[in-house]
């Protein structure tokens, strides 16, 4: 009952999307995600938030139902404008339904009566001045699957490049070509969530290994910048081989891709593995390595991991950032992003020069945005 409720409230907050075509008998094919889902008038997709009416694709727009300010560091974004803030929006739905979904409270809102959030009503150029209002560098959209709302975030997106704001999307990285080419011209950087490397895993979560892996691919084709995260489950996916074959996919797309190995916690639905230990992660890192990967980091567990939450020059091994959780302890890059000692270019999206790092760096204070 609760669930129909949220949908109904929902249902008013939407516009026409434009990532479908029209099909005969009023059904629709949207574009957003790899589901590719083949629509009936009155019925839903698979994300449950994109529906058709009359033989029309509506999407979710004007509303948010999470608005942080957070270090870049925590989408994770190590070689984006590193200290930054980024002003994180949210919405509700999601295209996979993982059992250990850490932001569950959104993204299964209409598959589970115990989940579900209010949406506030917002409109584009408030969530866009409450980043500059704040300071914060970036605008992104996270915590639910950000390509189902990909219109909404277009729009945002939009008015964030024009004031000069960089912005990015955290993705389970289940994509299509069309959805990647709408939002290219206005989207820099893309983190994806690489959950496994067995078919059989990723027909758990409700997707196909496939999609993913080509998604990777295309987003480096295509120019965005990208950094992927693998959020190591216990008796999941943390096995040698599944690590190896991992690693060894992101170093043939390129060995410059920073891949994020990331402690699992119990949560939502899944409670039976324990929580990642801090050696599994090392050893991760360490296969990292060895399979070509110039960037490895290990999050999750501030402090316990050594050099594995710092970026190296692959070259001569100059440290260039160190941190400590969400915090920047040193930074020591050029400001055209190239190491101090032997010039060697550092790929990503860094600061243009000294005066504005100082200026935009976060002050680590997980400030609630708080515009309603």
């Amino acid at each position: 009952m609760r669930v129909a409720k949220l949908a109904d409230t929902l249902d008013q907050l939407t516009v026409e999307g434009e990532l479908y075509e029209q099909l005969d008998d009023h059904k629709v094919r949207c574009y957003a995600c790899g589901h590719r889902c083949v629509i009936f008038d009155g019925q839903r997709g698979i994300c449950k938030v994109r529906f058709n009416r009359g033989g029309k694709l509506f999407v979710p727009h004007d509303y948010t139902t999470g608005l942080q300010s957070d270090p870049v560091e925590k989408k994770p974004f190590f070689h984006v404008l590193p200290g930054a803030d980024a002003l994180t929006f949210g919405m509700l739905g999601c295209d996979f339904h993982c059992s250990y979904c850490q932001n569950w409270l959104s993204s299964q809102a209409l598959r589970d009566e115990a989940a579900g959030v209010a949406p506030q009503v917002v409109s584009d150029e408030a969530v866009v001045n409450t980043a500059r209002r704040l300071g914060s560098r970036l605008v992104v959209s996270s915590y639910n699957e950000p390509l189902i709302t990909a219109e909404w975030a277009a729009s945002i997106f939009e008015l964030a490049k024009e004031v000069g704001l960089t912005t990015g999307f955290v993705s389970n990285g289940n994509a299509t070509p069309e959805v990647l080419g709408y939002l290219r011209p206005l989207t820099d950087c893309y983190k994806v969530d690489l959950k496994s490397m067995r078919q059989e895993n990723y027909r758990r979560l409700g997707g196909q290994l496939k999609h993913v892996l080509w998604t990777i691919e295309e987003l480096y084709k295509r120019g965005y910048w990208v950094e992927i995260v693998t959020l190591v489950v216990p008796g999941f996916n943390d096995s040698d081989q599944e690590l190896w074959d991992a690693a060894r996919f992101i170093a043939g797309v390129s060995g410059d891709i920073p891949w994020h190995v990331t402690a699992f916690h119990k949560d939502y639905r899944m409670h039976d593995p324990d929580n990642t230990p801090v050696d599994t992660l090392l050893r991760a890192a360490e296969i990292g390595v060895e399979a070509g990967l110039n960037f490895i980091y290990a999050g999750n567990i501030p402090g316990q991991v050594g050099r594995w939450e710092n970026t190296y020059c692959p070259k001569c091994q100059q440290l260039l950032i160190a941190r400590a959780g969400y915090w920047i302890d040193a930074y020591h890059l050029t400001p055209d992003g190239r190491c101090p000692n032997c010039q060697a270019a550092i790929p990503g999206i860094w600061w243009p020069s000294e005066a504005e790092r100082h200026q935009g760096a976060s002050v680590f204070d997980h400030r609630i945005a708080g515009i309603f």
